[in-house]
């Protein structure tokens, strides 16, 4: 009788062990799977949180594939929106545009002398999607089309908040952190230039403006400025050359041009919470940025 029970216990602490095994392995598997970043958000979703102290970048690798963009495939899915359906919303030109600037992905240098701006770098890839739902581009199932052959130009201050190209800052007739680059079929345009400086009066920015290209019978032109997380400012004013400027002045939010509406009419307060860049860690140093920009091409800016 003893012996039997004894074999019993031998057959209960197996299949015990065995249960925990599988519970630990099930346990393991169900972790790994609500670990993996998955997106439910629209394509044109941008990072908008400007509160936490210490952000918690991801690194290029876990950004999602909207964020990204990448697909090459000549049409992409969105979750249908006001943005989505009328297009990302515009901003003031301000008075730092120059146009004719060189066709470039690398912003970084002075074409006069090859000098380089000083900075952490700052690789940019901006996607431009064509969402006029007039013209059938914008289906109710949120599908689009890339902006094939859209020129793309960007322009901002360097660390101490100076622009190129600006009578009133000694610069006229330089054009360093300028440039444009022509979007390929999936409608990607990508550049390396430096995190942005500051200066008085405006939150950290950079200025954006899409363009159809000249010939066209009917010209499109959109305009507008990408702001940065002001955590991710202020840690990057703490290092060099920024440092040498002071800390930042002044967060998105003290900012009108932020907080104020878009000059579309699409948005009537804080339009800079959808012109936020989706930042992460590059693996190479410095930071990566992306953006999806919906443009309403039979618009004009």
């Amino acid at each position: 009788m003893m012996k039997v029970f004894d074999e019993y216990m031998v057959k209960y602490a197996i299949l015990k062990s065995t249960v925990l095994v599988i519970g630990i392995i099930l346990l393991i598997f169900t972790s790994l799977d609500t670990g993996t970043y998955t997106s439910g958000q629209s394509a044109f979703a941008q990072d908008t949180d400007t509160t936490f102290s210490h952000p918690p970048l991801r690194s290029f690798e876990q950004l999602s594939a909207q964020q990204m963009a990448t697909s090459t495939n000549k049409t992409c899915t969105l979750t249908p929106s006001l943005i989505e359906i009328e297009g990302t919303p515009q901003q003031t030109q301000g008075p730092y545009f120059v146009d004719g600037m060189p066709n470039r992905s690398d912003l970084r240098s002075e074409s006069s002398d090859g000098s380089m701006q000083e900075g952490i770098p700052l690789h940019l890839i901006i996607n431009v999607y064509d969402v006029d739902s007039n013209n059938g581009n914008l289906n109710m199932d949120g599908s689009c089309i890339p902006f094939n052959g859209a020129k793309v130009d960007l322009w901002e201050a360097n660390s101490q908040g100076v622009y190129s190209g600006a009578v009133e800052d000694g610069t006229e007739g330089k054009n360093f952190l300028r440039g444009y680059q022509i979007a390929d079929e999936n409608g990607t345009v990508r550049f390396t230039t430096i995190y942005p400086g500051w200066y008085e009066g405006r939150a950290i920015h950079i200025h954006v403006k899409v363009r159809s290209l000249e010939g066209l019978q009917d010209p499109f032109e959109w305009t507008s400025q990408f702001y940065l997380n002001n955590s991710i400012n202020e840690q990057v004013h703490k290092q060099p050359p920024y440092i040498n400027h002071g800390p930042v002045n002044m967060i998105n939010e003290e900012d009108g041009i932020y907080a104020g509406p878009s000059t579309d009419g699409l948005i009537q307060t804080n339009a800079g919470r959808h012109l936020m860049l989706n930042l992460a860690n590059y693996q190479l140093g410095g930071y990566i940025g992306t953006f999806n920009i919906g443009v309403n091409a039979t618009q004009s800016g």
